[in-house]
C-alpha cells in the first residue's frame, strides 16, 4: 500500500509543482510585462484618421478622400440587429467574459489538436481592438500574449459599450472601408439605421476576411458567409425562424458602380478637393475637414441626367459601333462559371449602361452574363439598335458573337436592350447669375472614364454663341436693334485678308437680304454678324468682349470673332451670359461656399459679391436690356424656337452655336433666376455629322436641366432701366412693330429705311465657323 500512495502521491506532486511553477512565471511575467505595456490614451481620446467630405450646399455626401474611408458613430446610434450580427459572428459572449473567451480558447484548442495545426483562433472583439490598435498581424504565441494582457487591460480601463464603438469604427472591411458606418455607405449605398437583417448579417461577416467575403468581388463567398451569420443569430435569439427565412430569401443589391454617393457630381468634389488640398495641405485627408459646395441637390441630378440624355440621344442617332471588346470563352463550362466575373472586371459599370458578356448570340436573341451572376435575355426591341452588328455579314472585329463585350441598359418598360459607351464628350454648368453660385457642373460623361474636366479646361470655339457680345458691342457703337443690315454674301480677296481669299457663308447657305438687326440675331445670320464686327471695329471688340470674362488673346482683331473662332470655356460662356441676365453686372463664378473643421467651425469661406454694386458694373444697364431682349427672340421664333415651346415659357433666353464642320455644338442661356451652358462635342475635335448643331444637339440638355431648375418659378423680365424710347416701326413687311432705342439714338428716318454703312473689311485670317 504505502508504493502504491507514493505511486499516485509523487505524479500528483508533479503535476501540483508544474503548476505553481507556471503561476510563478505567469506572475512574473505579468509583474515585467503588465507596467511595460502601451498607454490606452489613443483608445480614450480616440481620434480616427476622418477623410475630407465633400458636400452639397443643401447636405448631401458627394465625395470622400482619404487611405481610410470612415464613418465614425456613437455605439447608441448603431441599430440593435448591427450588434446582434457583429455578436453572432465575431464574439457571442463578448458582454461576459473579461477580454480573453476561456471557453473559446478551449474550444479553438480542441480544435486545433484535432485538425493537425493552428486552425482556428478564439480572439475577442476586445482582443481585435488590442490587435489593430497596437499590435501587428504575425501569428505567433509572443503576439498574442500581449495580445491578451493588453485585452485585460483595456478591460479594466474602458466599459464594454467604449471597446464595441472602437471595434465598430475601426476595423477595415474592404474597398477602404474602415468601420461598418462607411461600409453600409459603400456596399449598400445607405446609413447604419437603414439596414435590413440580411444585409446587416452580409456586413458582420467581413470581419474575417474582409476580401474573401467581400460582396462586390466574391458574390458567392460573401452569400455562404452572410447564411452562416444568419444561422448564429437565429440560433443566438437574436432573430426569429421568420425573420432567419425572410433574410435568407432576400435579394442583395450591392453597390457595383464607382459612386457610392447619391448625387452624381464627382467632378464637383474633384474641384472642391483640389481646392482644400491647396488651402490645408499638411493634414487635408485625415484631420475630417468638411467642404460644403454652392451645388444644390435637385439641380446636380437634373443636369447629370440631362448631360447623359443628350449624350446617348446622340449616339444613338448615328448608329452601333459593335462589340466594345472579346473575351476568351474556351474553358467557360456554364452559364454560372465563376471565371465570368473575372472576364468583365476591366469593364465598368456607367450608371445604368452594365458591360456583360454574350454566352450565345443570334439574330432572335442573345443571351449575356452580367457581373454577380445575372443572365441577361435581349430579343425584339431590344435587338433593333444593334442588329447590323449580329448577322454574319458584320465585320468580323465588331460582331456579336458568343464571348464580345456589350454594354446593356433595361429600357422605360424594364426591358433589356443592346447600348454602347458614348465617344462624344459634353459638359453642362449653371450658376445663379446674382451671386455667381454654382448650382450644377458636369464636366463629362462619365468620370471614372475622363477626369478631364470639360467646364473648366476646354477650351473651344464657341460659334454663333459668341455673336451676342459682337452684337451687344454694337449697340455701343450706336446700332439699334431695328437698324437694317444686309444679309447678302461677301467675300475678301487675299490682298485684304493677308492670307488666302474668304468668302463665309450663312450656316442654311441662305440669304434674305436687309433686315433688321433684332431678326439677324434670332436666325444666326453671319453675313449681318460679320458686317455688325466690321462697322463696330474688330480691336474695340476684341477689348469690349473683355468685360464679360473673356481672355483678349483667345479672340484675335479679325473678324473672324463674329463668326465665333476664338477659344472659351463652358465656364466663361455661363460668366458672360450671367452678365445679360441680371442686367449688366460682371459676377464671379465660385464652386466651394465654406471649408469646416471637424467641429463646424469655419475655416475658410467665399466671398461673393452680389449683382447691384456698381463696382461689377460691366455693360450699360440699357444695353444688357435691349440684349435680354432680343436673346428671347432667338427661344421664342430663332434657332432656339424649341426652348420656349417645350417649356411653354417667353422668359427663356440664349443663342446656339455649332462651329465649322459641325466640330462644337452650344446652347447658352438663362432666365433670370438661373443661367446655364451645354457643349457636346469630341475630345479630339472632328465633325459630329450632318445636322447636329447647337439647337439639336446641345440645347435639349439645356432644356432638360431647365424643366427641372424652372419648376415652380414663376416667370420674370428684367426691369426697364431709364433712358430707353420705345417707337413704333414697320417690321419688314410683317405689320407695325414697337422697338426700343437709347434715348440720344432715336433714329432720325423710319427704321425699315434706314441701312448702316459698312467701311472696308479689315485684314482677316480665313477660318470659317458657322451658326
Amino acid at each position: 500500500m504505502p508504493n502504491l500512495s507514493r505511486w499516485i502521491l509523487y505524479p500528483i506532486l508533479f503535476l501540483v509543482g508544474l503548476a505553481v511553477m507556471a503561476v510563478a512565471m505567469a506572475a512574473v511575467v505579468l509583474t515585467l510585462t503588465y507596467p511595460n505595456l502601451p498607454s490606452l490614451e489613443i483608445l480614450t481620446d480616440y481620434r480616427p484618421k476622418v477623410p475630407l467630405r465633400i458636400y452639397t450646399a443643401d447636405g448631401q455626401l458627394i465625395g470622400e478622400f482619404g487611405e481610410e474611408r470612415r464613418a465614425v458613430v456613437r455605439i447608441q446610434d448603431v441599430p440593435e440587429i448591427m450588434k446582434q450580427a457583429i455578436l453572432a459572428a465575431e464574439d457571442e459572449r463578448f458582454y461576459q467574459h473579461g477580454g480573453v473567451d476561456a471557453q473559446g480558447v478551449m474550444r479553438a484548442v480542441l480544435s486545433n489538436i484535432l485538425g493537425g495545426g493552428k486552425r482556428q483562433g478564439a480572439s475577442t472583439i476586445t482582443q481585435q481592438v488590442a490587435k489593430n490598435f497596437f499590435l501587428s498581424s504575425e501569428k505567433t504565441y509572443t503576439r498574442k500574449l500581449y495580445e491578451a494582457l493588453l485585452s485585460f487591460k483595456i478591460e479594466s480601463n474602458l466599459s464594454k459599450d467604449q471597446i464595441f464603438e472602437l471595434y465598430i469604427n475601426q476595423i477595415f472591411l474592404g474597398q477602404r472601408a474602415y468601420g461598418f458606418g462607411a461600409a453600409a455607405q459603400i456596399y449598400y449605398g445607405k446609413p447604419l439605421k437603414e439596414l435590413t437583417v440580411a444585409e446587416a448579417a452580409m456586413l458582420a461577416g467581413l470581419p474575417k476576411a474582409p476580401s474573401a467575403f467581400n460582396p462586390v468581388v466574391n458574390p458567392k463567398r460573401a452569400s455562404l458567409r452572410q447564411q452562416y451569420v444568419l444561422r448564429r443569430m437565429h440560433e443566438l435569439g437574436f432573430i426569429d425562424a421568420g425573420q432567419h427565412e425572410a433574410a435568407l430569401k432576400q435579394p442583395l443589391v450591392v453597390k457595383r458602380d464607382t459612386n457610392e454617393f447619391a448625387v452624381h457630381a464627382e467632378f464637383v468634389a474633384e474641384m472642391a478637393r483640389q481646392m482644400a488640398a491647396e488651402r490645408f495641405p499638411q493634414d487635408v485627408y485625415t484631420r475630417g475637414l468638411r467642404v460644403y459646395t454652392t451645388i444644390l441637390k435637385n439641380d446636380q441630378e437634373a443636369a447629370y441626367n440631362s448631360l447623359r440624355r443628350g449624350v446617348l440621344d446622340y449616339d444613338r442617332r448615328h448608329g452601333y459601333r459593335g462589340a466594345e471588346a472579346y473575351a476568351e470563352m474556351t474553358d467557360i463550362k456554364s452559364e454560372q462559371d465563376e471565371a465570368l466575373d473575372e472576364l468583365l472586371q476591366e469593364f465598368s459599370d456607367s450608371e445604368d449602361l452594365h458591360p456583360a458578356v454574350i454566352l450565345k448570340a443570334d439574330v432572335k436573341q442573345i443571351r449575356a452574363y452580367r457581373r454577380g451572376g445575372e443572365i441577361v435575355t435581349i430579343s425584339g426591341d431590344g435587338l433593333k439598335f444593334a442588329a447590323r452588328m449580329i448577322d454574319d455579314k458584320a465585320p468580323p472585329n465588331k460582331r456579336l458573337r458568343r464571348g464580345a463585350i456589350i454594354r446593356v441598359q433595361t429600357d422605360d418598360k424594364n426591358n433589356w436592350r443592346i447600348t454602347q459607351m458614348p465617344e462624344v464628350e459634353a459638359a453642362f454648368l449653371s450658376a445663379d447669375p446674382q451671386n455667381g453660385a454654382i448650382r450644377s457642373l458636369v464636366g463629362g460623361f462619365d468620370f471614372n472614364r475622363n477626369k478631364f474636366n470639360h467646364t473648366t479646361q476646354a477650351w473651344r470655339q464657341p460659334g454663333s454663341s459668341f455673336k451676342p457680345f459682337i452684337y451687344s458691342g454694337s449697340l455701343e457703337k450706336g446700332f439699334t436693334p431695328a437698324s437694317i443690315i444686309r444679309d447678302e454674301p461677301i467675300s475678301f480677296p487675299a490682298s485684304v485678308t493677308g492670307s488666302q481669299a474668304w468668302e463665309p457663308k450663312n450656316y442654311d447657305g441662305k440669304y434674305e437680304g436687309p433686315m433688321r438687326m433684332r431678326t439677324a440675331l434670332a436666325k444666326s445670320k453671319n453675313m449681318v454678324s460679320i458686317r455688325l464686327l466690321q462697322a463696330s471695329g474688330v480691336h474695340f471688340i476684341q477689348d469690349y468682349a473683355t468685360r464679360f470674362g473673356f481672355s483678349a488673346d483667345k479672340h484675335p482683331p479679325y473678324l473672324t470673332m463674329a463668326l465665333g473662332a476664338g477659344s472659351v470655356t463652358p465656364w466663361q460662356m455661363v460668366t458672360a451670359y450671367a452678365v445679360f441676365a441680371n442686367g449688366g453686372y460682371r459676377i464671379q463664378p465660385y464652386i466651394v461656399r465654406d471649408i469646416q473643421d471637424e467641429k463646424g467651425q469655419v475655416l475658410a469661406e467665399a466671398q461673393p459679391v452680389t449683382a447691384g454694386e456698381e463696382s461689377l458694373r460691366a455693360i450699360d444697364p440699357r444695353n444688357a436690356y435691349l440684349m435680354d431682349s432680343m436673346l428671347r427672340d432667338v427661344t421664342i421664333y430663332g434657332t432656339a424656337a424649341r426652348a420656349s415651346a417645350t417649356l411653354k415659357r417667353r422668359d427663356l433666353a440664349g443663342k446656339t452655336g455649332t462651329t465649322n464642320e459641325h466640330v462644337d455644338a452650344w446652347f447658352c442661356g438663362y432666365q433670370h433666376t438661373v443661367v446655364g451652358c451645354s457643349w457636346i462635342g469630341f475630345d479630339q475635335p472632328r465633325n459630329m455629322g450632318k445636322g447636329e448643331t447647337g439647337g439639336s444637339a446641345a440645347l435639349p440638355a439645356w432644356i432638360g436641366y431647365m424643366a427641372k431648375a424652372l419648376k415652380d418659378v414663376p416667370e420674370s423680365f428684367l426691369p426697364q432701366p431709364e433712358g430707353l424710347v420705345t417707337l413704333q416701326i414697320a417690321d419688314s413687311g410683317r405689320g407695325p412693330a414697337r422697338e426700343l432705342f437709347y434715348k440720344e439714338n432715336v433714329p432720325a428716318a423710319p427704321a425699315e429705311e434706314e441701312e448702316e454703312v459698312i467701311p472696308a473689311p479689315e485684314p482677316d485670317e480665313n477660318a470659317k465657323p458657322v451658326d
